[in-house]
């Protein structure tokens, strides 16, 4: 198998995700180096963090430049939690953050009684049930999925975004991360 780079921005669930990936036999690294990100057979954009110091990093690092041309050159990446929401225009957390772009619309605070959201929750219309954890979600024409009313999976072009954590979804968690690798 090719390496999957897991991009550092900083914070994230770097470690999870490699453990995650190393039992469905990927290798891969933690880097926000362009030139890794660009030439990897695969990239995963992880969740967990602040919107503001995660965009700070992958800016000054040049990974965010690395990330929007590797989708504008249709090469795969998947953002996880966070990673989606990064992948939108905008967003509202921190006060207002400028996102990568790579898809049309916002991430606003959720409104429910339940926030942060945390649990399982079935994601329709996959019909199986993953692990949330998030305060913000995402508002955009491209979503394809959702779980109690919110944004659950997001598809423009090559970028797929999820909110949940496979990498905490257990079987069906691994079942979508190898489905999302096999794709390749």
């Amino acid at each position: 198998m090719s390496e999957v780079v897991i991009v550092d921005y900083g914070a994230g669930n770097t470690r999870s995700v490699q453990a995650t990936l190393a039992r469905l036999g990927h290798s891969s690294v933690v880097s926000a180096d362009p030139a890794a990100i660009a030439s990897a057979w695969y990239v995963v954009l992880p969740g967990v963090g602040s919107a503001r110091s995660a965009m700070a990093h992958l800016g000054e690092t040049g990974a965010a430049t690395a990330i929007t041309d590797r989708v504008s050159q249709d090469r795969p990446v998947l953002g996880i939690c966070l990673g989606l929401q990064l992948a939108l225009e905008s967003s509202e957390e921190d006060g207002g953050v400028d996102g990568l772009g790579i898809i049309p619309g916002r991430v606003v605070r959720l409104s429910d009684e339940r926030v942060p959201r945390l649990g399982w929750s079935i994601v329709d219309p996959w019909g199986e049930a993953y692990y949330f954890a998030h305060s913000y979600g995402a508002i955009t024409a491209d979503a394809v999925a959702t779980a109690e009313g919110v944004t659950a999976a997001v598809s423009h072009g090559s970028f797929l975004g999820v909110q949940f954590h496979p990498e905490k979804s257990g079987r069906a968690g691994l079942a979508f991360l190898d489905q999302c690798l096999s794709l390749v």
